[in-house]
């Protein structure tokens, strides 16, 4: 018998923003599906608009799948994971580990499959920094939505995140940030 897919069913019991108040909470499933959506798309318009070679498909496995550890490391506040470099390394190990043991509670025939989703290659690099922007422009969201709602709790983080964003050199990213990410601050009724 094999936990895997029941250890990830618990996704959706780790709250991210703990240190926040929220109006509205969001877990690391809700979060990872998001992260997901927006990778997939920063690939197609790296690919459609840019030149880019980059597989949709791949980059959105490897996003589903980005916080798939937190079900045994739980969601650490970026303050603490960032604190200094001492903690940031250590906070690495404990997620490399938490990773293997998920591997581990695979069948040893599938652990192949699933090995790279965990542990990132060389080969995915590329991939990878996709996700990491889009994981950085849902957090950017996030703080939308929040201030949206009336929440000032989330105003400093916004600045400081959207600041990382306006950093990235990624066209993708800016033709997203300009293209779809203004209409997350519109009520339904805008939207229609």
């Amino acid at each position: 018998m094999s936990h895997f897919f029941a250890y990830l069913s618990r996704m959706k019991f780790i709250q991210r923003w703990g240190l926040m108040r929220n109006t509205c909470q969001e877990n690391i499933q809700e979060h990872s599906l998001q992260v997901a959506m927006i990778a997939h798309g920063l690939a197609v318009i790296k690919n459609k608009f840019f030149g880019g070679k980059v597989n949709p498909e791949r980059v959105l496995a490897l996003a589903v799948f980005h916080e798939a550890s937190e079900v045994i490391t739980g969601d650490l506040a970026t303050p603490i994971k960032y604190f200094n470099p001492e903690i940031s390394r250590a906070y690495k190990e404990i997620e490399r580990i938490a990773a293997k043991k998920l591997l581990d509670m695979l069948p040893e025939e599938l652990r192949d499959e699933y090995s790279s989703l965990f542990f990132i290659e060389e080969k995915d690099a590329e991939h990878w920094r996709i996700v990491k922007a889009a994981d950085k422009i849902c957090a950017y969201l996030k703080c939308v939505e929040e201030i949206k709602a009336g929440n000032q709790e989330f105003s400093k983080a916004m600045k400081a995140i959207k600041a990382q964003i306006d950093q990235m050199d990624y066209p993708e990213v800016k033709y997203f940030m300009e293209q779809f990410a203004p209409s997350f601050s519109l009520t339904l009724d805008e939207l229609n």
